[in-house]
């Protein structure tokens, strides 16, 4: 039943992941206690169903229980009580609070360093979290050069398709477009959307993700038929998938409202444009018309002051507002196995 629950969850079947999991928790807490080091990694694993669905509360609140059970039966510096430690942090992270989350992630990190090595998957999932962290409290240098350093081990020790490489490429676009390097980051989503597609399949969460990311690049470029076009594709398949109450349907929503709410203000009038390219053909659903870039332009501007792109405010407490643009892929940390196995956006 367990193998079943990680099954489900690696697929983003997080609904019935969860369903099975408190089944699991429950039997394990009758027939082995509550402090059984099996029962906790059915709750840390229930947290982190929580987790991915949006419910970040209820995950920082098991969580919390998980992890100090773990320091009293296990010690402080056990794999799974850092394991604990980290998710701990990606669901204050998902909240917002990112001092707090910095401070797990630094300790996870250096403890990792030392007792795994460097270049040890954990270590480099805990380098990427903090990197991620760094993102949003806007130390862009910091970041980048963190994530490239992330980015070329995992290519080295994991391979250039695994899903961890991929979360690296993922999170140094983010960087680049936090800079407005757009060029640069459109080139990697598009790899890395790409590759998701094949690896994952095209209705995963990871790559539903890549699309909403990518989508906003394309918005920020004054390409804004296409960022339309794969924003309405993203959330239609967020609704479809996560359900319309999940904070990353809600955000492509919104989004795509505010976009079309863009679209409909600008004059009709408007030159032909290029197009996108995806998988060597035009952009689906759609020919790709661009607005003037002047006039969308006006629009980001009014858009920017509206939602400060350097506070960062949106990006965990409330989807209700400009969506983010987007928030860096994490790695939660799960004993299954003892492997990471997904990663938030």
């Amino acid at each position: 039943m367990g193998d079943l629950a990680s099954t489900y969850w690696n697929q983003g079947r997080w609904k019935e992941a969860e369903k099975l999991g408190v089944q699991v928790l429950e039997m394990r807490k009758t027939m082995l206690g509550p402090e059984h080091p099996d029962t906790l990694t059915s709750m840390s694993n229930l947290a982190l169903t929580y987790l991915v669905q949006g419910r970040w509360d209820e995950a920082e609140k098991l969580e919390v229980q998980v992890m100090e059970m773990r320091k009293t039966v296990l010690g402080a510096e056990h794999p799974d009580t850092l394991a604990s430690m980290s998710n701990l942090a990606s669901a204050y992270w998902n909240q917002g609070q990112w001092d707090e989350a910095e401070k797990l992630e630094v300790q996870v990190m250096e403890m990792r360093k030392t007792m795994l090595g460097a270049e040890h998957p954990d270590t480099l999932g805990s380098m990427s979290n903090l990197s991620s962290t760094y993102q949003v409290q806007g130390r862009w240098n910091e970041a980048e050069k963190l994530n490239l350093q992330v980015l070329e081990m995992r290519k080295a020790v994991l391979g250039a398709e695994h899903h961890d490489t991929l979360t690296s490429m993922n999170n140094l676009a983010l960087c680049y477009r936090d800079q407005d390097r757009l060029n640069e980051a459109e080139k990697l989503q598009l790899q890395v959307l790409e590759t998701r597609k094949t690896v994952l399949g095209a209705e995963h969460p990871d790559t539903l993700l890549t699309m909403h990311n990518l989508a906003y690049t394309w918005k920020s470029q004054g390409k804004l038929q296409d960022a339309l076009a794969l924003m309405e594709k993203c959330s239609e398949l967020r609704n479809k998938i996560l359900g319309p109450n999940h904070p990353y349907a809600i955000s492509s929503s919104r989004s795509l409202s505010d976009w079309k709410d863009i679209h409909d203000s600008l004059p009709s009038e408007r030159p032909p444009s290029v197009g996108s390219q995806i998988e060597g053909s035009r952009h689906p659903d759609t020919a790709t018309e661009h607005k003037p870039a002047a006039l969308i332009a006006q629009q980001l501007y009014k858009e920017r002051v509206k939602s400060p792109h350097t506070q960062r405010w949106f990006a965990a407490k409330s989807f209700l507002g400009d969506p983010p643009l987007l928030m860096a892929s994490r790695r939660i940390s799960a004993e299954r196995g003892g492997q990471d196995l997904q990663e938030i956006d």
